[in-house]
Formats: structure tokens, sequence, C-alpha cells
């Protein structure tokens, strides 16, 4: 097969546009509206199964349960940046007419409030409640993960369109990590961010992205209290890496796993803080030489199969494919992303242009989620698209 990036971004992005960027999430089951009328809906044990059962079942249950399509803000972003990266590398106007839109509509769905000195902050939550191990989360909560996401496409977008509405939002933002998001752990040279204003929890490539959102902000309007923020996240998460290079999702005791994808998503923060502020440091590069040496050695099969966990090929999941499509490209591996990309396309792309969901050892799980796989297909093609033609 021979890959042809722009046709299957194409039909991809029309698909999604034909439907609005509306759809269903791994993550949206309680938002059923069955199960918001029972009594248990307040019980976590409740809520961690419903989520468990609705996301691990090769049918999708959630008609039966009548959970509804939804506009995902995380979704909105990826789109956004999809199009920006699109309009960089082809110069089309329509690209840009889009990505616009999609930032306009990504900004009607801020969760905004002042700090106790009126500093005005912005962030962005999940159209769906959300229930982890260690904490809860109703839908609206400002979350780090969408808001540091619409951080980077306002960010892209500004350098593009010079709206000063994306460099105010991307000041806001950080207003919000700063006033809003806990600080569990902070010492002379170290912090950890909270995921949201609700937990206290120690999430490595979460407290990465906060720091993203003040580099950004930092290198924008020169904030060096920003700088040193984001530079104690970034040495909190090197100080955790493991002999091997590799990184745990949590400090939590049932938070012990490392993934393909959240591995991916810290060495893009880091390189990117270290981007945007300019930092020089030995234990910050070895760190993330070792950390990128581990990735590519354990996640990947020869042919790009994109595994789940280091131990074992199956679940194959579309977004470790997406995230490893879009960080291979921007961290100078292009070709291994285009080899991930064409074992993706020739094994998880439906001929309706959308991407499934997993390959299970008992088969194909073809779910179209809109943010986990379509919007992160989109801007993952758009990515490579761009590197490729640069």
């Amino acid at each position: 097969m021979t890959l042809d990036l722009k046709t299957t971004y194409d039909r991809l992005y029309s698909y999604c546009a034909e439907r609005d960027f509306t759809g269903h999430d791994p993550f949206d089951a309680l938002n059923s509206e069955v199960f918001q009328k029972l009594p248990v809906k307040n019980l976590r044990f409740a809520r961690l199964a419903l989520l468990q059962l609705v996301k691990r079942s090769p049918v999708d249950l959630r008609a039966s349960l009548r959970v509804k399509d939804g506009v995902n803000s995380k979704a909105l972003a990826l789109f956004a940046l999809a199009e920006t990266a699109r309009f960089r590398a082809s110069g089309d106007e329509h690209h840009a007419a889009n990505a616009k839109l999609l930032l306009d509509r990504l900004l009607k769905l801020k969760i905004s409030g002042d700090t106790p000195d009126g500093k005005r902050w912005m962030a962005f939550g999940y159209n769906f409640d959300w229930q982890s191990r260690y904490f809860y989360a109703p839908r609206g909560t400002p979350a780090i993960v969408p808001t540091a996401f619409a951080s980077q496409t306002f960010s892209e977008a500004f350098e593009l369109f010079k709206d000063e509405r994306y460099s105010q939002a991307i000041s806001e933002i950080a207003t919000f990590v700063v006033a809003k998001l806990n600080r569990f752990i902070e010492t002379t040279d170290e912090v950890c961010f909270s995921y949201t204003p609700v937990d206290r929890s120690v999430i490595y490539n979460a407290s990465l992205l906060a720091g993203e959102c003040l580099a950004r902000a930092a290198k924008m309007n020169d904030k060096t209290g920003y700088s040193q923020l984001a530079e104690k996240a970034v040495r909190f998460v090197v100080r955790r890496q493991r002999a091997d290079g590799a990184w745990v999702y949590g400090a939590g005791g049932k938070q012990a796993w490392v993934d393909n994808f959240h591995t991916a998503y810290i060495l893009l923060s880091m390189r990117r803080i270290t981007d945007a502020i300019g930092a020089d440091d030995s234990e910050v590069e070895t760190a993330f030489d070792r950390g990128f040496d581990y990735w590519l050695a354990n996640f990947f099969l020869d042919d790009g199969t994109p595994k789940y966990y280091t131990h074992e090929v199956y679940p194959i999941d579309i977004h470790s494919a997406a995230v490893a499509i879009a960080a291979m490209s921007e961290l100078g591996e292009t070709e291994n992303a285009h080899r991930v990309a064409t074992w993706t396309c020739e094994n998880m792309l439906d001929e309706r242009g959308f991407f499934y969901y997993q390959q299970r050892t008992s088969g194909l799980v073809k779910t179209p989620f809109m943010r986990w796989g379509q919007a992160w297909m989109a801007y993952a093609l758009a990515r490579l698209i761009e590197t490729e033609n640069s």
C-alpha cells in the first residue's frame, strides 16, 4: 500500500466535519441517562464499574444506556491544530478558515473566572463526568489536559493569524495553572501540578502539560516566574524517571504502569518546555535521551505496529498510534512516523474515512471515537504531512 497522506487526511476531516465534530468518547459512560436515574450514580465503585464496562465492551453499549453524542473541547483543539498545520504546509486559505472557525467554537466552551486579586483565568474541561481511582471530576470541571491542548492551538494560531484573543487566552490559561491547580509537592527546585483544582494527584504527564502552558506564556510575555515554574515541573518529572529510562503514569500505588502514549506526552512536553524557555540543562537532556530511546525501543514492532504496553502487543489502540505519529513527526523521527502511519492506515482505517478504536486478540472494535481516535489521527496526519513537506 502506498500511503496517500493528504487524501487520507481529507477524507477523515470530511467525515468529522459532516458530524459537526461531535461524537462519543471511551470515557463518556457516565453521561448515560439510564445510569443518572439510578440511586448508585453517586457511588464511586458504581461509576468506576460502569466506565470500565462500557470502555472494555467489544459491543458499543451507549445506545442502550442512552449516552448522547457530545462536543469535546480537546477534540476541537486537536482539529484546530490539524487545520493550522495543513495551512502552514499548503498555504491554502480554506484550512486557515477552518482553523479559525474551530478556534471560535473552542473559545465558546471556555470555563473562566477571576482570582482574588482580579486576574482573569481561563480553562477547559471534558463534556462528561469522570471518575478515576483517586478523584471524581463532574462534567465541566477545569482540567489541565484539554486546557493545555487549547493553549497549544492558541499559540500556533497566534503565530499565524495574530488574533489578540489567542494571546489573551494563553495568558489567562497560565493564570489558571498558577492560581487554580494544586501543588501537592513543591520545593525550591521542583513542583508538581494537579490534574484539576479538585484533586491532589501526582500524574507526571499532566503536571508537565501545566508546565507547557506556563512556558508558552513566558515566551510570549517574558515572565521569569512562569519560566522558573515550568523548569521546576520538568525537574520534578526528570527525577522520577526509572533506571531503564521509563516513567510510570503517576505516583499512586495503582498508577505504576508504563504505556506508549503517556510516555510520548512526557517527551513532547519536556522538549516543548525547554525549547520555549531556552533551558540548557544536562540533567534534563540526559533524561530526555534515555526516555526517547526507551520509547522507540519498547513500544513498536519492526513493521510500525504501536504497542500499548511494553510487555504485550494488544490491545493496539488508535490513540497510541496517533500520538506516536504526531510525536515522531515533531521530534525528528519522520521515517518512523511514516511507518506507524502506514501500518495504522492499513489495519485500522475504515473505508468510510474514520479510524477504528482498537485491535484486540478477540478482533476489531470499530467504534469511531471522536476525540480519542479521529481528532488525534487528524492532528497526527497533518503534522506528518507538514514535516514531510518541510
